[in-house]
């Protein structure tokens, strides 16, 4: 199996800078990374975040080629008709680009409840919103009937020229399970390899259950990652920073953070490989962006050999 790798952008970079932005994206290009990634938030923690799918445009419309891949998309915020109507949109101006990573968030409830959604509804609201998303991207009309949407003869014209691969993600069970009778894969976060086989098991019976042919096969995983010299440098790059984000202490995630050489990072993440996971997602910390560029296409290289 091919391993693909993605990158987020510095936040640095995102503000009001598109000459910048253009530039890193033919940066990443020629280092031979396969994609860019974006986040999504309405208002985390401090207040902070940037709208997922208008940073994605954004970041499309200034690269001829670059997929992007959105991780995740917090779909329960929203009304999934007007969302199908933005796909539809970006999906016109760079066909075939877009990775739609979706979740329920779930470091925040604050977040989830200035939008108006009851945080403990989530997985139920996620299970109508991907049903009635994949259903209006067809182009054909949706009626659907729920406990949070009633919808009658919706429409969204037109339909995406080529399909958009949804991915769900998650840490739970019922997300895993979801991925597995809804999604087109599942992105992790904060797993240990073993746990990841075992979700890769849990995917494949819920597909069965669900009457689907086959398991969903676009599986990855998004991780935070250092990168440095030595172990010691790469870990000074990502913990403050993961705590700055968090507002928690760096070692709650530690186990699950790569820092170090490029050759250290692939020595950790090579056993998801094993276990199923296709593409990496990294959220990078390096000296300099030519150090985090270099290292993941370093890492892909390592993990493809």
């Amino acid at each position: 199996m091919t391993v693909s790798v993605g990158i987020f952008p510095p936040n640095e970079l995102l503000m009001g800078n598109p000459a910048g932005q253009a530039a890193w994206l033919d940066e990443v290009d020629r280092a031979g990374v396969d994609h860019v990634c974006v986040g999504d938030h309405v208002s985390f923690i401090i207040g902070i975040g940037f709208d997922g799918l208008i940073l994605a445009t954004s970041l499309s419309v200034l690269h001829p080629t670059l997929p992007v891949h959105t991780g995740v998309y917090l779909l329960v915020l929203r009304n999934p008709v007007t969302v199908a109507r933005q796909l539809s949109s970006l999906a016109t101006l760079a066909p075939g680009r877009l990775v739609l990573g979706v979740g329920i968030g779930g470091e925040d409830r604050h977040e989830v409840e200035i939008c108006g959604v009851d945080p403990a509804t989530r997985g139920r609201r996620m299970d109508e919103s991907l049903t009635i998303l994949r259903g209006l991207l067809t182009g054909s009309p949706v009626d659907f009937t729920g406990e949070f949407f009633q919808i009658t003869k919706a429409v969204i014209l037109p339909p995406p020229p080529k399909p958009i691969p949804i991915i769900v993600g998650g840490r739970s069970d019922a997300a895993i399970r979801r991925a597995g009778r809804l999604g087109d894969g599942w992105l992790s976060i904060w797993k240990t390899p073993e746990q990841y086989q075992s979700a890769m098991t849990l995917i494949e019976k819920s597909a069965a259950d669900a009457g689907r042919s086959e398991a969903p096969r676009h599986n990855a995983l998004q991780v935070w990652c250092g990168f440095g010299s030595s172990r010691e440098e790469g870990r000074s790059m990502v913990a403050p920073a993961m705590q700055s984000f968090y507002q928690v202490p760096f070692e709650r995630f530690e186990k699950y953070t790569p820092f170090g050489t490029p050759e250290q990072v692939a020595e950790f993440l090579a056993p998801f490989a094993d276990a199923g996971c296709s593409t990496f997602d990294f959220i990078t910390q390096a000296p300099d962006s030519a150090t985090a560029l270099n290292g993941v296409a370093e890492v892909k290289r390592l993990l493809n050999q």
